[in-house]
């Protein structure tokens, strides 16, 4: 039986959490010498007890275990036990992070310097091309991207950073050859290409409400900090933004319409303290001294805007604007306000949609 046999045993035992199961390895030093232990010396570890020290003497599912090795090497899937140098260190510092994480793709020195964008799975056009913009920007100066590939501002996330040609990592509430929702399938298959997807749930095992929010602490605890972009008040991204502030993690917050309920999350996390964020250098001046030295920063060539181009950039969001409005507020006919946003349009500084209406790109 081979040593990563024993540490996939560790992560099944009942009752038995990784806070408990570190506290086992720090006093025995190997997983194999933990399925040894006399009952007097399992009693010895604070927190143990006497039923937990029974269901690790009587632990038999050895056959489960063997067949769950296999299928992690028939299926390419990587099993890192907490101890392995491979372990991502911005991970292996969270109290209760996995004993093991299952893996495919890879992580990269980079991914050290990552931030999280988590938001609704049903984001309005205002969330859904800001969680792109800011995605794309982060991803530009290379900073890996981390969400958890549900539908969604976690879609939007991932996709963006894949299109600035950076990495990204995406944490499953399932096993990691259960991809979930099915059809971000190809999705999955690209973010292994350009970073990786790891779970903390065994291979085979299928989606569960209740597995979601477990995996979230994962999604925080991968990232220098946690971006919610929209979320209703019971939304899963409040609970990766509560992670982060007990992980010591900072947490941004896109502002909304007052009205929405889809800004009711990201309002009271500002509320609270959170920093709030209109653009992504708002997240790289709150990192700096951690990203200092680190950011690619000549890894994006400034688009050739001129004076009047900028002037009418700064009146746009990512909110979807009608052409009227801009022409109001710049003081220009719409004909010229028309065509200084078409030539921006052409440059990629601006998108628009039906009814002429524009935002930054």
């Amino acid at each position: 039986m081979t040593d990563i046999r024993y540490w996939i045993a560790l992560s099944m035992l009942p009752d038995i959490g990784p806070v408990s199961v570190k506290k086992l390895l720090s006093a025995f030093g190997g997983p194999e010498k933990i399925f040894d232990a006399t009952p007097d010396e399992l009693l010895d570890i604070e927190n143990i007890g006497r039923l937990r020290a029974e269901k690790i003497r009587q632990f038999s599912a050895w056959k489960e275990v063997d067949t769950l090795a296999r299928r992690v090497e028939q299926k390419g899937i990587t099993a890192i036990p907490f101890d392995s140098p491979s372990y991502p260190p911005m991970l292996r510092e969270v109290g209760d992070a996995p004993v093991v994480i299952y893996q495919r793709g890879h992580f990269a020195p980079q991914d050290q310097c990552a931030v999280a964008v988590v938001g609704s799975r049903r984001p309005t056009h205002y969330g859904a091309s800001t969680a792109a913009r800011v995605a794309d920007d982060l991803a530009s100066i290379g900073l890996s991207i981390v969400s958890g590939m549900a539908r969604g501002i976690d879609s939007i996330a991932h996709q963006n950073a894949l299109r600035a040609g950076g990495r990204t990592l995406a944490v499953l509430g399932s096993g990691i050859d259960v991809p979930y929702p099915p059809e971000n399938k190809g999705l999955m298959e690209k973010i292994v290409g350009s970073g990786c997807v790891i779970s903390e749930f065994p291979p085979g095992t299928p989606p569960d409400k209740e597995h979601f929010p477990r995996r979230n602490r994962l999604i925080s605890g991968l990232s220098l900090g946690v971006l919610v972009v929209e979320a209703t008040p019971e939304s899963g991204a409040l609970i990766t933004a509560r992670y982060a502030t007990e992980q010591g993690r900072e947490v941004f917050a896109i502002p909304g319409a007052v009205h929405s309920m889809h800004s009711a999350g990201p309002h009271d996390l500002i509320r609270k303290g959170a920093t709030l964020v209109r653009h992504a250098h708002d997240i790289i001046e709150e990192l700096a001294p951690v990203l200092k030295g680190f950011l690619r920063l000549t890894g994006r060539t400034e688009r050739d805007v001129t004076e009047e181009e900028e002037n009418l950039c700064r009146l746009l969001s990512g909110e979807p604007k009608q052409i009227d409005d801009i022409s109001r507020e710049s003081g220009l006919p719409p004909s010229k306000v028309l065509s200084v946003l078409l030539g921006l349009e052409m440059k990629g500084a601006v998108k628009q949609i039906s009814g002429k209406r524009f935002y930054l790109a």
